[in-house]
């Protein structure tokens, strides 16, 4: 390129190419432009797609049978007796437990045959309850283990009858 100079001859001057300030580079545009609108886009088709979005769609034609299904399963309760066993204590001194339980039935004709295998029922549970040791009830583990120990002795004691649960009423260990 030729510039003139003040007293008015021209000279070749050659002009370098200076890295251009303020403006947004395709490396950087890509990564902070590009890269968070792809990212915003995808987690919005995401969301809509889970359901997050459109919350006044109907339900399901399933969900809503399975709706009326528990409906029309209402819990039936059937409380046993309290029981008092003494604990397995490895000779030390004596440690008892009062336990009171519900059991959760599907319907009223359950709860005649579960009253016809009650002695049955008590009698496996107070076999089990006398074996275990103070350490076995304690914490939320502990009665959680409990629940479904004596969920799979009901069951089988009054096996053409399905127990959904045990349900504590009652718990004392002295």
């Amino acid at each position: 390129m030729a510039e003139q100079t003040m007293d008015g001859q021209d000279e070749d001057v050659e002009v370098e190419a200076l890295p251009r300030k303020g403006g947004l580079s395709g490396k950087k545009l890509v990564l902070f432009v590009v890269v968070p609108l792809l990212l915003i886009i995808g987690g919005g088709a995401g969301a809509y797609f889970m359901g997050v979005f459109g919350g006044g769609e109907e339900p399901a034609a399933e969900e809503q049978v399975e709706e009326q299904k528990e409906e029309a399963h209402a819990a039936i309760f059937h409380d046993l007796p309290d029981m008092l066993v003494n604990l397995n204590t490895g000779g030390r001194r004596s440690s008892f437990l009062k336990l009171s339980v519900a059991l959760e039935l599907t319907s009223d004709q359950d709860m005649a045959r579960i009253q016809e295998v009650q002695p049955r029922i008590i009698d496996s549970f107070q076999v089990y309850l006398r074996e275990l040791r103070i350490e076995d009830l304690s914490g939320s583990a502990g009665l959680q283990r409990l629940r479904e120990e004596l969920l799979l002795r009901v069951n089988a004691a009054a096996h053409p009858i399905e127990v959904r649960d045990v349900l504590f009423k009652q718990m004392l260990v002295q």
